[in-house]
């Protein structure tokens, strides 16, 4: 496009072209649905500690509550969940899929040692959040000559 004899330069139109060049390049080399495939996604995490806990939530958007597996095993907490797919009986025409769906996965090494037995969950709006309290360690011990 040219203005009184000035070429104008759209960097955002100039753009989006060369996302639908790129998106329309994968369509032809990738299939739109890979159902066989099962990904493995690693959920965002934030670990933080108060006076008495680590705090620890995970973003787990779409997955059910049963599908979710917790453990915590030597100052570090492992999480597994299953999102699965929603699937409808009608045939559609998939023109992009973007959403993930298949097995999420993050063990998460805790700052300081922790006490299993005390560990709590809940699980809301698709974040899941974990407490666990911190073991009553002595930090200072007096010790008698023999």
């Amino acid at each position: 496009m040219e203005r009184r004899g000035m070429l104008v330069w759209r960097p955002f139109e100039e753009l989006e072209r060369i996302r639908r060049d790129f998106d329309r390049l994968l369509e032809e080399f990738l299939p739109v649905r890979r159902e066989a495939q099962v990904e493995t996604l690693i959920p965002p995490v934030e670990v933080y500690e108060t006076d008495k806990e680590v705090v620890v939530k995970v973003d787990l958007p779409g997955v059910k509550k049963e599908d979710v597996d917790i453990t915590v095993k030597e100052n570090a907490i492992s999480i597994k969940a299953e999102r699965k797919e929603e699937k409808e009986e009608k045939t559609e025409n998939v023109y992009r899929a973007e959403r993930f769906y298949g097995v999420i996965e993050r063990v998460i090494p805790l700052p300081v040692e922790v006490d299993p037995e005390g560990a709590k969950a809940e699980y809301k709006d698709g974040v899941l959040e974990i407490r666990i309290p911190k073991a009553q360690v002595e930090k200072e011990k007096k010790i008698k000559l023999a």
